[in-house]
């Protein structure tokens, strides 16, 4: 069996986007070595239970500088040639390219990368010549690094197909597409829905996001559906795209929104609306529509790539145009006022979590593309 370092650009998404794949992987016979940026003390103990390895490396998700990204390169580099694994994983843009050219440059035979979202660089957020640049040197530094790998995964066609028209991947590099992250369907279970229209949007505050839109949006319904309830969950963001928080207090002030910040547990965020709604400009597979999902609620989200993937339009939700608030309001009057709708979308909402989302056959789908079983 293999060793297998898995490069990750935040500690606990080890647990809340990978547990799946790292059990899979674990219960094959396989070693695990995380390296990711410092852990929290619930994401450190679930990995000592699993007798994971874990190497901590300065890695900021946001920062621009070139300075602090050589640093985490010679981290990672410095991880792996101690470790000394057989191959390895990794996945977000920073990890990915510097992941992959570290254990190019070590020796790691097998090289894998998963392009979990577009993020930053590529979003179709506000032209500037900031964003225009990073997308630069982003483009260079994953054509550089993917042709290291193995087999490049993504989790949508729209990412794949945005790879081969920016010249990052050659149609003849091997890819494969996976359903996102996947979600635990025995976790996130169905719940009934309440009887009043309640609408949840969960979040990182930033502008890609389509926060503007959806406070817009509620802004809209109010005047139609004065009883309707738009909430917001989700952290404030250092990312470049960062929203202006000006925007959230005005319309919590108004009595527009109701914002309850980040919290541990979306469960009971998610059991008590009625609709799920995502105005996002771009997504890898956005994991918060999967939860939602899971548990039976029926979906407004854009017709953008990652999103579009999860609502079949009139069976389990409606897809709005990117950065429409009127659309999007209308979408939402049209769940607040029919409550048979939302049952019936939600039901179906569920179905195609458990027959195409499922955690465990994303995982298992993941190491047969990486012919890791």
């Amino acid at each position: 069996m293999a060793r297998i370092a898995i490069v990750a650009g935040l500690a606990s998404s080890l647990v809340n986007f990978r547990a799946p794949l790292i059990d899979a992987l674990l219960a094959l016979g396989h070693e695990v070595i995380a390296i990711a940026p410092p852990a929290d003390d619930a994401t450190s103990a679930w990995l000592f239970e699993r007798n994971i390895a874990f190497i901590s490396v300065d890695l900021a998700r946001s920062s621009l500088s070139p300075l602090q990204d050589l640093r985490t390169f010679a981290q990672i580099r410095s991880a792996l040639a101690k470790s000394k694994p057989d191959a390895v994983i990794a996945y977000t843009i920073k990890p990915v390219i510097y992941g992959t050219l570290a254990a190019k440059l070590v020796g790691v035979k097998r090289r894998f990368a998963m392009i979990t979202g577009l993020g930053y660089a590529f979003t179709q957020g506000e032209t500037s010549i900031k964003r225009r640049l990073v997308n630069l040197v982003a483009a260079n530094l994953y054509r550089v690094a993917l042709r290291q790998v193995e087999i490049t995964l993504f989790q949508n066609p729209d990412d794949l197909l945005a790879f081969h028209q920016n010249g990052i991947l050659s149609v003849k590099s091997p890819t494969a597409i996976v359903n996102g992250s996947g979600v635990d369907t025995e976790y996130f279970s169905p719940v009934p829905l309440p009887n009043a229209a309640r609408f949840l949007m969960i979040a990182r505050l930033v502008a890609d996001k389509g926060v503007a839109e959806y406070v817009a949006a509620a802004r809209l319904l109010r005047q139609t559906h004065p009883n309707a309830t738009c909430h917001l969950v989700g952290p404030r963001d250092p990312n470049p795209a960062v929203l202006d928080w000006n925007l959230i207090e005005s319309a919590i002030g108004e009595g527009v929104l109701n914002y309850h910040g980040e919290l541990s547990d979306v469960r009971p965020a998610i059991a008590e609306c009625s609709a799920y709604v995502l105005p996002s400009y771009r997504e890898g597979t956005p994991r918060s529509v999967l939860e939602a999902m899971a548990m039976a609620r029926p979906i407004i989200t854009t017709d953008a790539p990652g999103c579009r993937e999860t609502v079949e339009p009139g069976i389990n939700g409606v897809l709005v145009p990117v950065k429409n608030a009127r659309a999007l309001a209308d979408a939402m009057g049209k769940f607040a006022s029919d409550a048979s709708l939302r049952e019936t979308m939600g039901k179906a909402s569920r179905a195609i979590a458990v027959s195409k989302y499922r955690a465990q056959d994303v995982a298992n789908s993941i190491i047969a593309a990486c012919n890791l079983n």
